[in-house]
């Protein structure tokens, strides 16, 4: 069949229910459709509620709010920032914008997400080299908690502060505690594809109320206290507003719900592609951790299958379902080609050899046999 004959199964669209009306409605009613307001407020404290993070600053991206978090920390021109190569570029662009150096660090094979034993590498190469690494940025893929407990030890013997990236990992918790609390700054995004979605958007959480308060300064322009418009340091214009803040209210009344379909989805695929011949739906939670699962990923193993990751994505297309390659690691990105780089084998591995799976919370039975079924055609 053509794969026009089937309705598009997307990778993670948006999922909303009627709850987001109820705070749009409101806002409208009040004509709060400036950029605060009580939904904004609202949105904050909802966020600090569910995580336990003292303070919470929403923002126009989760991008604005690493810039913001790197600022935070005190990254400036000339220094180096720690940061997995394995991951969005939106993880490293701030990084850049400062005026600093990303430094590359590669994946373990467990959760895919940062090496602790490349990490110490990376550090005592760089203190070695005169540079000592301003801050660490540590990034939950797609949900999955990092071995945090052995790099934050690491973080905590060198005396470099995180900025934890959980973007990808509302909901996802470690030891029982949500990520994204676990560094100095944490950060999640709520752009059009996450778990829970703002339309675009993102937060910014701390327990530092002084760097709450910074962060609010300078998302509105670091505007002054006076009568007139006066500005003493640059600002930006990083604020969320207070409509998308109230879809933001009403998608956090079902982040739990939103969490378990996923887990639910994954372990589906789980189990009805257990039987395919070098295929395995990865990674595996380590004990302790819950990820939300909200990308189901699978690596295909070229020495059990003919079958590469494109190969299956192509012929996903013609039964009009999207997939995705896994991240394409950022130090082989042309953006960072010269950029220093620990390891690099295993991420680049999993990025040959990986996809990711439709894994929104609205998919149906029928939707996850489709594809299941699209994949049994193939491999």
């Amino acid at each position: 069949m053509r794969s026009q004959d089937y309705d598009r199964l997307y990778l993670s669209p948006p999922h909303l229910g009627r709850h987001e009306l109820n705070y749009l409605h409101k806002a409208i009613e009040d004509n709060w459709v400036a950029p605060i307001g009580p939904n904004l407020d609202g949105f904050e404290r909802d966020i600090c509620e569910y995580t336990g993070a003292h303070h919470c600053v929403a923002l126009s991206s989760g991008t604005a709010a690493i810039h913001l978090g790197l600022i935070l920390l005190g990254v400036g021109p000339g220094d180096t920032v720690l940061c997995p190569s394995f991951t969005f570029v939106a993880t490293a662009n701030p990084i850049t914008y400062l005026g600093a150096t990303p430094v590359f660090v590669d994946s373990e094979t467990d959760t895919w997400n940062l090496c602790p034993e490349r990490l110490r590498e990376a550090i005592e190469d760089q203190l070695q080299q005169g540079r000592r690494p301003k801050a660490l940025l540590v990034v939950h893929l797609y949900g999955m908690p990092a071995k945090l407990r052995e790099i934050l030890a690491l973080a905590a013997e060198y005396n470099i502060p995180v900025l934890e990236d959980a973007a990808e990992a509302l909901g996802s918790r470690h030891e029982g505690v949500p990520l994204g609390t676990f560094g100095a700054v944490g950060v999640f995004s709520f752009n059009g594809n996450k778990i829970l979605t703002t339309s675009g958007g993102g937060v910014l959480v701390t327990n530092n109320a002084e760097w709450a308060r910074k962060a609010r300064h300078l998302a509105t322009q670091a505007r002054d206290v006076a009568s007139h418009y006066q500005h003493s340091e640059t600002g930006y214009n990083y604020r969320l507003s207070n409509l998308l803040a109230g879809i933001g209210r009403g998608q956090m009344e079902l982040i739990e719900e939103r969490v378990k379909k996923r887990r639910e989805i994954h372990a589906w695929y789980r189990e009805q592609l257990a039987d395919v011949g070098g295929l395995r739906v990865a990674p595996v939670e380590l004990a302790g951790n819950r990820s939300n699962r909200w990308l189901t990923t699978l690596l295909l193993d070229p020495t059990e299958t003919s079958i590469t990751p494109e190969q299956l994505r192509l012929h996903l297309e013609t039964r009009n379902i999207e997939s995705r390659p896994l991240w394409k690691p950022l130090h082989l990105q042309p953006l960072f080609a010269a950029t220093p780089m620990y390891g690099g084998t295993v991420c680049a591995d999993l990025f040959a050899r990986g996809l990711c799976l439709p894994s929104g919370s609205a998919m149906t039975e029928v939707d996850l046999r489709r594809v299941t079924s699209a994949v049994h055609e193939i491999c």
